[in-house]
C-alpha cells in the first residue's frame, strides 16, 4: 500500500507566526477522504519545512530544496546564446542591466549545476511550500485503467499557481539592488497576481500589462493584482510605443503575450529606475521554478514510486520545466528513464509545428535574438482560453532539450482540455486553471492507452494551479458554447517569413 498512499490530504497553507518561530496547524490526516482513527503527528523540521504523513501513519519529511537547480550544467551540448538584435553577436551582460539586476543576468547565463536559495527566499516559500504530491485515485477508477496517476499541486500558493516560485526571488534580487519599479506582462493573470503579491512583500511598486482577450476574460485577477498594489493596463495599450502601433494597425486586437512583453520592456528600458520581470522563457525563470521537480523526486522515492511517463503543459515553459528539468538530470545519470511530454494548444503549437530559429522574445523586436521553438513573432494566437500558453515561442532552453531528444510533444484542442478538467473537478474535487487541462487531457490519454493495453505504467503530471477565476470558460464549455480554435497555415506562414536570418 506505501507505493498507493502518497495522497496528501491537507492542502493549507503552512501558519507561520513572526519571529517565535513556526507553528503547525494540523489538520485531519486522511486516506483519500476518509480520515484516520489514529492520530498521526507532523514533525517539524529545523528549517520550518512542513513534514507530510503518509496514509499508512509513517511520518514522511519532505524539506523544501535549499538549491534550484540548473540542467545545462548536464547538457553535453550546450544551448546556442542569445544574440544582440544588432550585431547578431552574443549578448552582453552590459546588453541586459537596463532591464534586469545582476544577480538575475549571472543566473541567465551560468552554467553551475546548483544555485543556492537565499534564506529570504525559502522563508516565503515556506507559506506554502513544499507542495502537495497527489494519488489520483479517484481519476483511475472512473477512468477504470491499470495506471497509477500522481499530480503534483501547485495550486496552493497565495497567487493559486506556480508562479510565485520565480515571482519571490525576482523581485528579491531586485529590491536588493535598490530597484523601486517593476514591470512585466501577465497573459491569464497568474504570472502578474503573482509578482504583485512578491512586490506586495518587499516594497517595490508593480506595473502590468495584461493580454487584452485575458484582462476581458479575468476581471476578478486584475482585480487580485489590484488588491496587492499593481497598476494594471490592458495590451495592446496606448501608453506605449509598441502598444499604439499595434492599435492602429487593428483596434480590437485581442493581444498577445508578445505584444505585452514589448510594451514592459519598453517601459523598463526607457526608465533608470524600473526594471523588468518575466513569467516564463528565460533560463533564471526556469530555475526557480525547478524547486517543483525537486520536491517531485523525493515524494515520488518515497512513495517507492518512480514515473513511467511526465506530463505538462507548455506554453513558455516554466511550469513544464520546473517539474521536468530535475527528472532529466536522472534520466541523463541512467537512474530512470521516463518519457518526459509537453502538451501545448493546437491554436499555439510552437513546438509542434513552430520552426527552431533564432527570433526575438516579443512582438515589437526589442528583446535579444533566442534560439528557439518559434512560430514567428509576429504572430497573434486565437484567444483560447488558456491565456498563459498564448506565446508565439518556446524556452530556448526547453526548445534546446527538445532538440536534443530528451523530451516529446503532443498538441491538443481546448474542448477535449475541458472535458478533461471536468471529470478531474468531479473525482479529484479540484478546479483546474485552463493551461493545465491540456496535461490532465493528456494524462487521460495515456490512463486510457494502459487501460487498452494491460500496462500498469505510473503516470505524473503537472497540476500548476487552480482555475477558481477562470469560472466564466468552464460556463461556455458547460454551456456547450465553447469551439475548438486552431491556427491558419498562412498566418503562421506570414509571420515565419519575418523571422529574422541568422546564420547561426
Amino acid at each position: 500500500m506505501a507505493a498507493q498512499s502518497l495522497l496528501y490530504a491537507n492542502l493549507n497553507p503552512l501558519l507561520i507566526s513572526g519571529s517565535t518561530g513556526n507553528q503547525i496547524k494540523a489538520g485531519e490526516q486522511f486516506l483519500g477522504s476518509f480520515p484516520l482513527k489514529a492520530k498521526t503527528t507532523r514533525p517539524r523540521l529545523s528549517n520550518g519545512c512542513r513534514v507530510r504523513a503518509a496514509a499508512n501513519a509513517v511520518a514522511l519529511p519532505v524539506e523544501i530544496p535549499c538549491q534550484w537547480y540548473n540542467v545545462i550544467a548536464d547538457l553535453s551540448v550546450k544551448p546556442p546564446p542569445p544574440l544582440h538584435p544588432k550585431t547578431f553577436e552574443p549578448v552582453k551582460p552590459e546588453d541586459l542591466s537596463p532591464l534586469f539586476p545582476d544577480e538575475l543576468i549571472k543566473q541567465e547565463a551560468s552554467t553551475d549545476r546548483f544555485i543556492d536559495i537565499p534564506d529570504e527566499v525559502l522563508d516565503i516559500y515556506r507559506l506554502w511550500r513544499p507542495t502537495p504530491l497527489i494519488r489520483a485515485k479517484r481519476l483511475e477508477k472512473i477512468l477504470d485503467t491499470p495506471a497509477r496517476i500522481y499530480y503534483k499541486y501547485e495550486g496552493g500558493s497565495p497567487a493559486g499557481s506556480h508562479k510565485p516560485n520565480t515571482a519571490v526571488p525576482q523581485v528579491y534580487y531586485n529590491a536588493q539592488e535598490g530597484t523601486k519599479n517593476v514591470v512585466t506582462e501577465t497573459g491569464a493573470g497568474q504570472w502578474g497576481s503573482s509578482l504583485a503579491f512578491a512586490c506586495s512583500l518587499f516594497g517595490l511598486n508593480c506595473e502590468v500589462w495584461q493580454v487584452r482577450a485575458s484582462y476581458d476574460q479575468k476581471p476578478y485577477r486584475r482585480l487580485m493584482m489590484q488588491t496587492w498594489g499593481a497598476k494594471v493596463h490592458p495590451s495592446p495599450s496606448d501608453i506605449t510605443e509598441a502598444g499604439r502601433k499595434i492599435l492602429q494597425m487593428d483596434p480590437s486586437s485581442p493581444g498577445s503575450l508578445g505584444i505585452a512583453i514589448s510594451e514592459a520592456a519598453e517601459v523598463a528600458a526607457t526608465n533608470a529606475d524600473t526594471k523588468y520581470c518575466l513569467g516564463s522563457v528565460l533560463n533564471h525563470v526556469l530555475l526557480h521554478q525547478t524547486v517543483i521537480g525537486e520536491e517531485c523526486i523525493k515524494q515520488m522515492e518515497a512513495a517507492g514510486e518512480t514515473p513511467d511517463i511526465i506530463i505538462g503543459c507548455t506554453g513558455g515553459g516554466s511550469n513544464f520545466g520546473g517539474l521536468s528539468f530535475p527528472f532529466i538530470r536522472e534520466k541523463l545519470n541512467g537512474k530512470i528513464n521516463p518519457v518526459i511530454r509537453a502538451v501545448e494548444p493546437t491554436a499555439c503549437p510552437s513546438l509542434t509545428k513552430g520552426v527552431y530559429a533564432y527570433d526575438f522574445g516579443d512582438t515589437a523586436g526589442m528583446t535579444p535574438l533566442m534560439k528557439m521553438h518559434t512560430l514567428g513573432h509576429d504572430f497573434i494566437p486565437d484567444p483560447i482560453h488558456a491565456g498563459g500558453l498564448r506565446y508565439h515561442g518556446m524556452a530556448p532552453l526547453l526548445s534546446h532539450v527538445y532538440e536534443l531528444g530528451l523530451m516529446e510533444a503532443i498538441s491538443i484542442p481546448q474542448t477535449e482540455c475541458f472535458q478533461g478538467a471536468i471529470q478531474f473537478a468531479r473525482t479529484e474535487g479540484i478546479i483546474p486553471a485552463p493551461e493545465p487541462t491540456h496535461a490532465i487531457a493528456a494524462t487521460i490519454r495515456e490512463a486510457l492507452r494502459c487501460k487498452e493495453t494491460g500496462e500498469a505504467k505510473v503516470i505524473l503530471t503537472a497540476m500548476c494551479g487552480h482555475g477558481h477565476f477562470d469560472l466564466a470558460s468552464y460556463e461556455k464549455y458547460l454551456q456547450g458554447k465553447m469551439v475548438d480554435l486552431s491556427f491558419e497555415e498562412k498566418k503562421i506562414q506570414e509571420a515565419l517569413d519575418k523571422i529574422p536570418q541568422v546564420i547561426a
